[in-house]
């Protein structure tokens, strides 16, 4: 599939999306880090709760990292994995810390995707989708993320193998995607996939569907 073609399709059904926010200044390439994590395996409105009682629970970065990890999982226990999230906002939070001295990822501009990539993931518990969401919204990097929307999309459109690792599906769509369409793909895709393509009962009755989607609806 040629993924431009798949991109204007999608830009024809859903319209052209705003560009990528790019919100690194003043720590908060760290904010979309720490609401990065939270966010994995749950849904956008317990993000936004356990992101909430977080930053008012605590008054800077230096507090949520030196804060009794027990109490910092309860602050955010709205999110599943609650104990393992709060050791990873904390590892994170050092490993910046350790890094620079303070609490910017400000850094990162200065390094090329790959290598920015590689520091965050270096951190453990910092996944490709984790380090793809950071570098593309926190600091608009050509990186392209992929939740649990977009690897559906990517399986059901055949971009990628229906038995790829999400892993894979991250490194396989970041060699296909062009690096002038990776945001608005991934935000396109996630619309998609909100409104049309969802993982149940989905509406195939769209010109995307109909094209591209290979779901048990759609052939």
């Amino acid at each position: 599939m040629e993924i431009r073609e798949l991109y204007a399709a999608l830009v024809d059904l859903h319209g052209e999306p705003d560009g990528a926010p790019v919100e690194h200044g003043n720590g908060e390439g760290v904010r979309q880090l720490l609401t990065t994590i939270l966010s994995q395996n749950v849904a956008d409105t317990q993000t936004a709760r356990a992101t909430e009682a977080l930053f008012e629970a605590y008054t800077d970065y230096a507090a949520i990292e030196n804060a009794d990890t027990d109490e910092l999982a309860e602050v955010i226990s709205v999110v599943g994995l609650k104990n393992q999230k709060a050791e990873r906002i904390q590892r994170a939070l050092t490993a910046v810390r350790e890094e620079t001295g303070g609490y910017s990822l400000g850094f990162l501009d200065g390094m090329d995707t790959d290598e920015a990539q590689t520091w965050l993931e270096d951190i453990k518990g910092v996944g490709p989708k984790t380090a793809n969401v950071v570098l593309s919204f926190g600091f608009g990097k050509p990186s392209f993320a992929v939740d649990t929307h977009v690897e559906r999309l990517s399986k059901r459109f055949g971009l990628v193998d229906e038995t790829a690792t999400n892993e894979r599906v991250h490194r396989v769509m970041n060699r296909r995607v062009p690096d002038g369409i990776k945001y608005e793909l991934h935000v396109l895709m996630i619309n998609h996939g909100r409104g049309f393509c969802t993982a149940r009962n989905p509406d195939c009755d769209n010109p995307v569907c109909t094209r591209y989607c290979s779901c048990e609806v759609c052939s």
